[in-house]
């Protein structure tokens, strides 16, 4: 089976190889760890010790990063003798875990080629294998097993719309999902879903999410220049993680909110960084006063757009907000992290498409701690919310209130782990939910 599958992963590499090109030449798009993803170990590593061995844990992007950080520092603490490797796929995942981490124990993950994987598997000796939510590559769960390595599955999830497809493969992906040991499903229902496309019902347990642990982040330099920039009486909307075919709808919004607030500063940022020249021409066509982040030299800002054209700073702006809108929700992407602005306590908005954050946003739905909104909704929601301070911070404070009953993840997550690292301590606390 295997085999098959790297030849077909290959073809379909090689067919798609014009599109890869293209990126890199347009944009400059998958050049960054092109090396890397090729099996290339960067020297900049800090492998083990001959005999010794490593933990391998693999986030994605930036928001999984955010998720197993406590996990990572906590293992860290506990296990002092063993080297801990992160591996992530995207360009800002990989920024921020070499920030955390260290360029000598963060690489990017591997094409999922045997060749590509060995290299890393011979070089890092892991003992364990962590992969965040749910990355089932064939290769990487067979390869790492093989070599000895305990597979877990952490913060595991499956969406509303990859799990018709799993059904479908279910009986080829029951030998795949055979290589994890356990996993630590976010919910119920993703434990569910977890058995129903192959994976034994003994090896899969609910461990909560473990983006609810993710603690705010402290004020930045950003964050402290705006304050220093922005009026005691402006309203500060933060429009965050937009992506192509929003920005344009929000445009209309923005329009709006200044005929009737004209000193409102909207803070804008694109998900993507290729797109930030973009958005900053449909700024500039709509005849909207803005501002560029990377040429905005900290002097007051009044009525206007200011365009987040820089990477990592999100986070801690949504801090700033009198309302935040979290993107790739209008537009059919299955939205993004409503967790970061809940933690400050801040009122959201999202656009109808949420797969991606089903359960989290049913959470908070239950407690009338979000607002889903249609694009023709948007504009009247949000400056109803404006006109009226007191609902926004009372929708605000159930946000948070939501997060903080959610915390508890990180340490389930913990007291599983142990058992595989050898350290057979007490678990403190049960597998299970957050009480609802």
């Amino acid at each position: 089976m295997y085999w098959i599958y790297s030849f077909l992963y290959a073809l379909a590499l090689t067919i798609s190889l014009p599109y890869w090109l293209i990126g890199m030449a347009r944009a400059g798009k998958y050049r960054a760890g092109l090396k890397e993803r090729f099996g290339v170990v960067p020297s900049r590593l800090k492998l083990p010790e001959k005999g010794k061995s490593s933990i391998w844990i693999h986030a994605v992007s930036v928001g999984e990063v955010l998720a197993v950080a406590g996990l990572i520092e906590t293992l860290k603490a506990e296990f002092p003798e063993k080297r801990i490797f992160v591996s992530t796929t995207t360009l800002t995942g990989q920024t921020l875990a070499r920030r955390r981490f260290g360029e000598e124990s963060v690489f990017y993950m591997p094409l999922d080629l045997p060749f590509a994987i060995n290299r890393y598997l011979n070089a890092i000796t892991p003992e364990m294998l962590i992969l965040a939510e749910t990355e089932l590559w064939p290769n990487v769960l067979h390869l790492a097993k093989e070599n000895g390595a305990q597979i877990v599955v952490v913060n595991a999830r499956i969406s509303d719309r990859s799990f018709p497809g799993y059904v479908r493969f279910r009986s080829l992906l029951r030998e795949v999902l055979r290589n994890v040991a356990m996993f630590l499903a976010q919910t119920e229902v993703d434990r569910d879903r977890l058995i129903a496309i192959g994976a034994a019902s003994e090896s899969v347990v609910v461990g909560g999410n473990l983006k609810f642990d993710v603690q705010a982040p402290s004020e930045s330099a950003l964050s402290r220049a705006l304050r220093q920039s922005i009026a005691p009486d402006q309203r500060v909307l933060v429009f965050g993680s937009t992506v192509d075919g929003e920005e344009l709808l929000l445009v209309r919004c923005f329009k709006k909110v200044f005929s009737e607030f004209p000193q409102a500063l909207v803070i804008l940022a694109p998900r993507h960084p290729e797109r930030f020249d973009t958005v900053a021409e449909l700024l500039r066509d709509s005849g909207i006063n803005f501002w560029r982040r990377s040429s905005w030299k900290s002097s007051p800002l009044g009525g206007g757009v200011l365009l987040l054209d820089s990477i990592g700073e999100l986070a801690s702006i949504y801090a700033l907000a009198d309302l935040a809108f979290v993107g790739g929700s209008l537009a059919p992407r299955g939205g993004h992290n409503i967790l970061e602005p809940a933690q400050f306590g801040k009122p959201i908005l999202i656009g109808p498409h949420y797969e991606n954050f089903r359960e989290i946003v049913r959470t908070f739905l239950g407690r009338d701690a979000v607002r889903v909104v249609s694009s023709e909704q948007l504009t009247e929601v949000v400056l109803n919310l404006l006109r009226s301070p007191q609902d926004a911070m009372q929708l605000g404070a159930r946000a948070k209130w939501v997060v903080e009953g959610g915390r508890g993840s990180t340490e389930r997550t913990l007291s599983a782990l142990r058992e595989f690292l050898g350290r057979h301590v007490a678990p403190r606390a049960q597998l299970s939910l957050p009480p609802a």
